[in-house]
């Protein structure tokens, strides 16, 4: 299950990546916005990356804050394309959301699991 999920991670990774730095036609386009499609595709790689490395959560989280500093400041070399700081603040702050986002999943899923079962017998007599 690691694997997939540490793979669905690196793909997001690489989408988001192509989506920054591309060509602006190719780049998809929704009804959310530019600052909602950038929420929305960094709160799933925050999400797919807490979900893939649950004991270096803490890493990959400072780890993704830098690496979207990076992929922004990349885009000064990039034709048709501009680095902004509101760009740069939102994809930071929806990666960290997605991060709370997938420890907060953990926390749920370890108290549900260690929680005993309730059944409903009645003592013998």
């Amino acid at each position: 299950m690691s694997i997939l999920v540490r793979s669905i991670a690196w793909l997001l990774a690489a989408a988001v990546t192509f989506a920054t730095l591309g060509p602006p036609g190719l780049r998809p386009h929704s009804d959310f916005g530019q600052d909602g499609e950038h929420a929305l595709a960094f709160i799933l790689v925050g999400l797919a990356f807490g979900l893939a490395y649950p004991r270096r959560r803490l890493q990959s989280t400072a780890a993704a804050v830098i690496l979207i500093g990076v992929l922004e400041l990349m885009q000064f070399w990039a034709p048709g394309r501009h680095a902004r700081l509101e760009d740069f603040l939102v994809d930071a702050l929806t990666a960290c959301i997605g991060f709370a986002l997938a420890a907060s999943a953990d926390w749920l899923l370890s108290r549900f699991r260690a929680s005993p079962a309730v059944t409903s017998e009645s003592p013998a007599e």
